[in-house]
């Protein structure tokens, strides 16, 4: 008995770790995220619609960067000059940068700063709610609405401003393909001054990731006291980018406190268990089509890209590629010619599709040759009859 008592010991000790490697998590939502194909590798309600707080802020440095100049000159309005803590203390009438408002929104939240970029990049905060809302529509975004471009949430009831942690983790990974704003979200501090240079500001980073986790991009730190405490994070480690989401981790200083553990388990978890894993590389062979009026009776179709992913090393056993080529092509056939796709499949479900292209040319028949062809066929027939 006694050396059974010390087998199931040892038993016990070697699977431990294997337990612990799963992410315990105190928020109501959290999603840890592939941030280059976007593909959810771990949740915990991870669709589940939930107030969103200042992590909005992401999608408002999303339309910023992309319908605005960062040189353009904002006049602050009496709208967003009103704006409630955390704030920059913005005086109507006065004018900034752009790319000043967007840095100190980013690094410190301020609400004021956010107001007055959505109304100079759309005009009003109404029209820049609906694009915030159809460009996550347009990212992939399931179950995400924008009511404000700040994240406060106090005046509106949920339906018109929620997001998913899953959501908010794609919409992420879209933002950090933006190098502007990857750098952004870095900086530690920014000190700037308006367009008359009378009035100067410095912007502290408030984002403690960047400084507790190795290989951190950051992202954004968010609070209201409908959504508690929310942080979205980025961190890299070679080629292998994470997001991760927590959404209501608590309220008061244990919540604070637990959105940046939570994080952190996550992101432990994350490179701890997913790899990079090449399934196929670019130009490998998956399948033939046939062609017709060709002499050449068949081309082979090879992958335009790399075949990879973030995978366990469990998924990596159970993935397949599934060629989808044209039954029959019809000459000619050009070499790089789109022939079909490649789909890689986990246990059955497509996660994403490649191209397949001919690696060799199908010349059509030329008038000659289709001569010498429907004489053969006829010389047949004759013999048969």
């Amino acid at each position: 008995m006694k050396r059974i008592g010390i087998f199931v010991l040892i038993c016990c000790m070697l699977w431990q770790p294997v337990y612990a490697m799963q992410p315990q998590v105190a928020a109501q939502g959290a999603a840890l995220v592939d941030g280059t194909s976007g593909r959810l590798l771990w949740g915990k309600n991870a669709d589940k619609p939930m107030e969103m707080a200042s992590t909005t802020k992401i999608m408002t440095a999303i339309l910023v960067l992309e319908k605005s100049d960062l040189y353009e000159i904002v006049t602050v309005s009496k709208n967003a000059a009103r704006q409630p803590d955390v704030q920059m203390d913005l005086l109507e009438g006065e004018q900034w940068y752009v790319g000043d408002l967007l840095r100190a929104m980013m690094l410190h939240s301020y609400n004021d700063a956010a107001v007055a970029l959505a109304e100079h990049t759309s005009g009003s905060v109404e029209a820049f709610c609906m694009e915030m809302t159809a460009k996550a529509k347009q990212i992939g975004a399931k179950d995400t609405v924008f009511g404000s471009p700040n994240g406060l949430d106090s005046h509106l009831p949920k339906e018109q401003h929620h997001s998913t942690a899953y959501d908010m983790g794609l919409i992420t990974g879209y933002a950090l393909q933006n190098p502007q704003f990857r750098e952004i979200v870095q900086m530690p501090a920014y000190s700037f001054c308006d367009v008359s240079g009378k009035h100067t500001h410095t912007a502290v980073n408030t984002d403690r990731f960047l400084q507790m986790y190795a290989g951190a991009l950051g992202v954004k730190t968010g609070y209201t006291n409908k959504a508690g405490h929310c942080f979205v994070g980025a961190a890299q480690k070679d080629d292998v980018c994470l997001v991760s989401v927590v959404l209501g981790c608590g309220w008061g200083s244990s919540g604070k406190q637990a959105k940046w553990t939570d994080t952190k388990a996550l992101m432990d978890y994350g490179f701890a268990t997913y790899q990079l894993q090449t399934v196929a590389n670019k130009g490998s062979t998956v399948g033939s089509a046939a062609v017709s009026r060709s002499p050449v009776e068949a081309v082979d179709g090879v992958l335009s890209e790399d075949c990879k992913g973030l995978f366990s090393a469990s998924e990596a056993q159970r993935l397949t590629l599934v060629p989808k080529l044209s039954m029959t092509l019809q000459a000619p056939v050009h070499q790089g010619e789109k022939i079909g796709t490649a789909e890689l499949c986990l246990d059955g479900t497509v996660l994403y599709e490649v191209d397949v292209l001919a690696a060799n040319q199908a010349p059509a028949y030329t008038l000659w040759e289709q001569y010498q062809r429907l004489l053969g066929v006829w010389i047949k027939w004759m013999e048969f009859l």
